[in-house]
């Protein structure tokens, strides 16, 4: 079976942007799947499978990353990667705070 070239932009709905919680979660995900996945923001390419490159992307709300597999599995990574960049991770709110009250 030949490899599969997918792609998909995905809008960032996280008000805080892809920091380490989603970005190890995409990385998680990522690391399930055969196929090369990269994620691009403005001409700059990361390795979904790697959470720190993930972060350097500096990906906040609104921004629009290109997600893009190559492999036997690359249609079914491409959709549930995007998935996840395109969530709302709702404890973020709570995580956001309790780690100000310690802080402060």
């Amino acid at each position: 079976m030949a490899d599969v070239q997918q792609t998909q932009d995905v809008l960032v709905k996280n008000p805080h942007g892809l920091h380490i919680r989603p970005a190890s979660i995409v990385a998680t995900e990522a690391m399930r799947y055969e196929s090369q996945i990269t994620l691009e923001l403005e001409g700059y390419k990361v390795d979904a499978k790697a959470a720190l490159q993930i972060m350097t992307l500096g990906a906040r709300e609104g921004s629009t990353i290109t997600v893009a597999a190559s492999g036997a599995d690359a249609q079914q990574a491409v959709q549930k990667i995007a998935e996840l960049i395109g969530g709302y991770y709702e404890n973020d709110d709570h995580d956001q705070s309790a780690t100000q009250d310690q802080a402060g």
